[in-house]
């Protein structure tokens, strides 16, 4: 070895003392790979597509520490594909176009792909997405993208269509405390050489407050770590506490609590107890949870569980989703509480959103016809010609302004999508329903 190779080593190693845990241990093969069976176990589609190398673009999508990134690592350690990682916080349109021209190069002198890895891609607009469109579509790219964020509210629909969704799922307790135990005696990567023991339930309890995030578990590992003498210790619960400052079971806005206190939540308000949704409500804002997620939560509940058995629930769900922007916390808090036990406390029906779902479920798995002639738009020249609009009869030169005629496409004129209830007002709603159509409510 060289002074140089020497000196390069040295560098290298003393570098490593600074890289935080959780980035040491990141998985290198399947083996150490932990969870997402589902998505990478063996036979699997993407564990096949990486074994060929024959990687599709996709989108990984799941919460916090579920190894998005890890596994775009490792699929760049398997392909012989170029591989380049954007994080779209800090890239732009400019340094997606200098990757397109290299990919371009690539293909054209070398014959290799180009794999682009990009994080948190919900981050990219609209138009940042569109310019990935034409180089995903004709292959010159093969798209990663990772988000904790649905891709189906936040990537446009354009590129979806382009790429696979692969979900991966939150890891379990067990899961995190697996990894934690890894790090706790890898010699090499890890915390092994340090003479650490844990406590019995020590490595659970880091679980259970990670909430399925290994990344947020293994830096609180090593953040227990530290207060030990370099001879090493054992970590308790009495030095997790103190590194926490408060009990270990707090609410945590990314983990299991997270999403357990908004089930419970919505629960609450959809089973008619105030006072049980109350309780859940405070416990949010108690531990820092975003208003406006809260008043999102009870909007949707507003439409889903209440509906038109009464109809002014939506409106009181979204005059305090408004206010909610408009005066913030502390006050906020009286608003949340107001809709909160109005909708609790309203009469309950889901017809609507059944309705919904049922015909969506048409609409998707059926060849529902054409919209019926005397229904089409006969605004245009020449439409009369094409029978559009011309026996249409308009309901408001009726008595009662209603006039039975056939709406629904003729492949579906028996379809039944929305049978209301007998609660509150939209009993109302289904004897008018009946009055117009009595072969049908």
């Amino acid at each position: 070895m060289d002074l140089f190779s020497a000196a390069e080593e040295a560098s290298s190693v003393g570098a490593a003392r600074f890289v935080p845990l959780a980035q040491r241990m990141r998985p290198r093969t399947f083996e150490e790979f932990v969870g997402q069976q589902e998505a990478v176990g063996a036979g699997r589609f993407l564990r096949r597509m990486m074994e060929a190398d024959q990687v599709p673009s996709m989108i990984l999508f799941g919460p916090p520490g579920t190894g998005k990134t890890t596994l775009a690592q490792m699929i760049a350690a398997h392909t012989h594909s170029v591989f380049k990682k954007l994080n779209a916080v800090a890239s732009g349109i400019s340094d997606l176009r200098a990757i397109v021209k290299e990919a371009e190069e690539q293909r054209k002198f070398y014959a290799r792909r180009t794999i682009v890895f990009i994080d948190e891609i919900h981050r990219f607009n609209k138009s940042q997405q569109d310019v990935l469109l034409p180089y995903v579509e004709d292959g010159r790219l093969i798209l990663i993208g990772a988000t904790t964020e649905n891709p189906f509210f936040e990537v446009n629909h354009a590129l979806l269509s382009r790429v696979r969704v692969v979900r991966l799922q939150k890891l379990t307790d067990v899961q995190v405390a697996s990894i934690c135990e890894r790090a706790l005696t890898d010699s090499d990567r890890g915390l092994g050489g340090r003479s650490i023991k844990a406590a019995d339930g020590i490595l659970a309890a880091i679980a259970q407050f990670a909430g399925g995030d290994a990344r947020m578990a293994l830096n609180l590992l090593e953040e227990m770590a530290a207060m030990l003498p370099p001879t090493g210790g054992t970590l308790t619960q009495e030095l997790l506490e103190s590194i926490l400052g408060e009990r270990v079971q707090s609410y945590d806005k990314k983990g299991d609590n997270h999403y357990d206190t908004a089930s419970a939540f919505i629960k609450s308000m959809r089973g008619s107890d105030p006072d049980a949704a109350l309780h859940y409500l405070a416990r949010m804002l108690a531990g820092g949870e975003d208003v406006n997620f809260i008043a999102r939560r009870i909007v949707i509940c507003a439409s889903e569980d209440v509906g038109n058995a009464d109809p002014m629930a939506l409106v009181v769900a979204m005059a305090a989703a408004q206010a909610v922007q408009f005066i913030g916390l502390p006050e906020a808090r009286i608003t949340l509480g107001q809709a909160v036990t109005y909708v609790a406390s309203a009469p309950k029906s889901n017809a609507a959103y059944l309705g919904i779902e049922t015909a969506l479920k048409d609409v998707r798995s059926k060849n529902c016809g054409g919209v019926p002639l005397h229904l089409r738009d006969a605004h245009y020249k020449g439409a009369a010609a094409l029978g559009h609009g011309t026996t249409y009869v308009y309901p408001h030169d009726c008595a009662g302004n209603f006039t039975p005629q056939q709406y629904l496409p003729d492949k579906l004129k028996q379809a039944r999508y929305y049978r209301p209830t007998e609660n509150g007002a939209e009993a109302r709603l289904g004897a008018y329903l009946h009055d117009c159509w009595p072969q049908r409510y």
